[in-house]
């Protein structure tokens, strides 16, 4: 998909990587019709695109069918983070799993390609490290991240049965823990907590013993790859692993919060929440033989960004 002027479906185009992706292929020349029902998106991530003359806004639930005409559908819908997916998590799993087949159905009836966002939680708590695609992963089906899990899980078998039995061109992309500026506030991960905890010197939290790492992603870094990846020939279907290899724990993390903030707060430890994942690091050599992608952004630069954004929201 290399056409200029296309238009483009991005669901949960509000929210925090939806609106990167929205603004970048507005800027590549596309016009962009976002769909959203800002269950955890917000309207503020795309105030700036309303007046843009290629931007246009539908307010909808994909969990109910979507009739549009487009050229290519990339489906960012779904809460991302065990806040907001445990809220309501039979609804997490009707987006993961009902979207999809919309979508789908939508891109089977238009013969348009078709990505899904879908996630390095497919993993679970992994037994191999660092995880390739094509490890199975090691998922709990019914504990309380299951309705993420499997619903991602299931949205997979969807769009590769879509792809094996009726032709239709997909995209399947795990991604990898990403932040950077339009992170909400209070959506409970490590990065936007450990900043907004030392912007206002409170105590920042660590479950368990802060020895589990993540690995991170600025989001313009996600969003070259996930762009990448719908520019490539049919025959690319994934799943390909989109995150930042550089592995670090939660104690490094804060550590490096705390100084680059010049915040007073002191480290306080919680227990660790039952299957949350000990340590998660992409191994990215797929997407870097196949999309030409690596990473460019630094944690440190990226963080420094981040971190002016969260200043600016909390008038720090």
């Amino acid at each position: 998909m290399n056409k200029k002027n296309q238009t483009i479906l991005v669901t949960g185009g509000g929210g925090f990587l939806g609106s990167h992706l929205c603004e970048r292929l507005l800027d590549c020349g596309h016009d962009v019709i976002c769909v959203d029902n800002f269950f955890t998106g917000s309207k503020e991530n795309i105030r700036h695109l309303l007046d843009h003359s290629g931007f246009e806004l539908v307010r909808h639930d994909i969990t109910w069918p979507l009739y549009l005409e487009v050229d290519a559908i990339y489906n960012m819908a779904c809460p991302a983070s065990p806040v907001h997916y445990q809220h309501d998590p039979v609804q997490t799993t009707k987006t993961s799993v009902l979207g999809a087949i919309n979508l789908l159905g939508m891109a089977k009836r238009l013969k348009i390609p078709i990505l899904q966002a879908s996630t390095s939680e497919v993993y679970g708590d992994p037994a191999m490290h660092p995880q390739k695609e094509e490890y199975w992963g090691n998922v709990n089906p019914i504990g309380t991240r299951s309705c993420y899990d499997e619903g991602k899980r299931c949205a997979e078998t969807l769009f590769f049965d879509y792809n094996r039995q009726l032709g239709l061109s997909i995209k399947v992309v795990r991604i990898f823990n990403t932040y950077g500026p339009r992170m909400q506030i209070n959506d409970g991960r490590v990065v936007s907590n450990f900043i907004v905890q030392a912007l206002k010197n409170e105590d920042i939290t660590i479950y368990g013993d802060g020895s589990q790492t993540r690995s991170f992603c600025f989001v313009s870094d996600l969003i070259d790859g996930l762009v990448k990846m719908m520019q490539t020939g049919p025959e690319v279907t994934g799943p390909i692993n989109l995150g930042n290899p550089g592995e670090f724990t939660m104690l490094e993390l804060a550590e490096k919060v705390i100084k680059m903030t010049g915040s007073k707060s002191k480290l306080v430890f919680r227990p660790l929440p039952k299957d949350d994942p000990v340590r998660r690091k992409p191994d990215i050599s797929k997407a870097e033989k196949v999309l030409n992608w690596h990473p460019s952004v630094p944690l440190d630069e990226g963080l420094k960004k981040t971190i002016e954004y969260f200043s600016s929201i909390l008038g720090k």
